[in-house]
């Protein structure tokens, strides 16, 4: 019997997870997280309420007291949000599944066979209007006067095990939300191996492969060999340690840039709300009802009890400009995405006029992004291969920084398809 070749996977997220549960059907697979197993924010939504009124939460980034697993970097004008332990992001995101792919369509990538896969596998389901409160309900009445088409999100849960508690963006305490962690602990269960707390900061190449990944585990310096290295850290985390090892990425950074529009509405009862339960597309943004908890700790604007918040959800395709210089982000909305977000605050102004909420008692919440991605994007050169020419051969990422352009979207599931095709030509 031979012995299994050997790969590493970088991170636990959308990417990640999958190609590790792929990749160790034939490898024996290390897979290196950043942080620590994710706790879920235990306090709840009348809790958050008396915290917020100590006035102890004065920067976004103080957010991690809360929740160690979520990561705040800060630019010039825009919080971007990111997680950091075992499911990376995904424990953090509200739990959609939508399929987004038409910009690696239009390179000739077919993820048709891993798309059908993972629908049949993961629990993705669109059977949750049943919780839904009629505030949230009334917003999609609203939706469609206007003709704006909103769709019931596909998500991934388990809608028995949904109590409505409002957590989904902050961990679901029921497991009524799927996210990578099972993935994780089913590649466990079939014998790879899960470093926690482990950082990695670089590659060493030599001829054209990666011979040694470095990284620090609980502070200390260690080193890694194997066969192949699937780089999973995330839109932010992935071009540092490709720069850190010599490869340069492209300063074609996107970030899908959210801003939230509500009102005040006495016993609008949002707060406890399934997040993004509908989502309507348009021309370069979604829109989506979704409780900003950034805007509710960190924003003066938000000062109104929580469970008379009616918000919604701008989720913005930006334009591929932006870079990491060493680990601070360089990003910042270019006049064509000004334009577009002004379009839709218009529109969710007057959605929330619809629903009886007047202008005054509106307000904005705090910019920020949470999809960062596009700084080694595919070409359709690589539309068989899935392997960038900058990359050493036995190196592939998987994850958001190989995506040719942002989605406006909610990526998981996409990332996912793409990252199980490269873990399929390894196997």
């Amino acid at each position: 019997m031979h012995e299994k070749k050997t790969a590493i996977v970088i991170g636990t997220g959308a990417g990640g997870a999958i190609a590790a549960r792929e990749l160790q059907k034939k490898y024996q697979v290390t897979i290196l997280e950043a942080g620590k197993e994710f706790r879920p924010f235990s306090l709840s939504v009348r809790g958050m309420g008396k915290l917020r009124k100590t006035g102890l939460f004065l920067d976004e980034r103080m957010i991690s007291m809360l929740l160690p697993n979520m990561v705040i970097d800060k630019t010039k004008d825009m919080v971007l949000v990111r997680g950091r332990g075992v499911g990376g992001t995904t424990t953090l995101a509200t739990g959609n599944a939508l399929r987004y792919d038409g910009a690696l369509k239009r390179l000739g990538i077919d993820l048709d066979p891993q798309f059908e896969a993972l629908e049949r596998e993961l629990p993705i389901t669109t059977d949750h209007q049943k919780h839904w409160t009629e505030t949230t309900k009334r917003m999609f009445r609203v939706f469609e006067e206007m003709g704006l088409d909103p769709v019931v999100t596909p998500k991934f849960m388990y809608p028995e095990k949904c109590v409505e508690c409002g957590h989904c963006a902050i961990g679901c305490p029921t497991g009524a939300k799927w996210d990578t962690r099972a993935l994780v602990h089913e590649s466990v269960r079939m014998g790879a191996e899960l470093v926690t707390d482990c950082t990695v900061t670089s590659l060493e190449i030599k001829n054209g492969e990666v011979k040694s990944v470095h990284a620090r585990h609980k502070g200390k310096p260690v080193s890694y060999t194997a066969d192949l290295v699937i780089l999973a850290a995330g839109g932010l985390g992935t071009p540092v340690i490709l720069q850190n090892s010599g490869i340069a990425c492209k300063d074609t950074l996107f970030v899908d840039p959210v801003l939230c529009v509500a009102g005040y509405q006495p016993g609008a009862g949002q707060d406890r709300q399934l997040l993004m339960p509908f989502i309507s597309q348009q021309d370069g943004y979604i829109l989506s009802p979704y409780m900003d908890y950034l805007s509710f700790f960190f924003n003066k604007q938000w000062r109104y009890p929580m469970d008379g918040l009616v918000s919604m959800m701008i989720k913005l395709a930006d334009e591929p400009v932006g870079r990491i210089d060493g680990h601070r982000v360089e990003k910042s909305m270019t006049g064509p995405d000004d334009e577009r977000m002004k379009s839709a605050v218009a529109k969710c102004r007057e959605i929330l006029n619809k629903l009886g909420i007047p202008e005054e008692k509106q307000f904005l919440g705090t910019l920020n992004a949470g999809h960062p991605g596009g700084m080694l994007p595919l070409t359709a050169a690589e539309k068989d291969t899935l392997h960038h020419p900058a990359l050493p051969q036995n190196l592939y990422v998987a994850d958001a920084t190989i995506l040719p352009e942002s989605m406006g979207n909610p990526p998981i599931l996409t990332i996912m398809a793409l990252a199980m095709k490269i873990a399929e030509l390894k196997n």
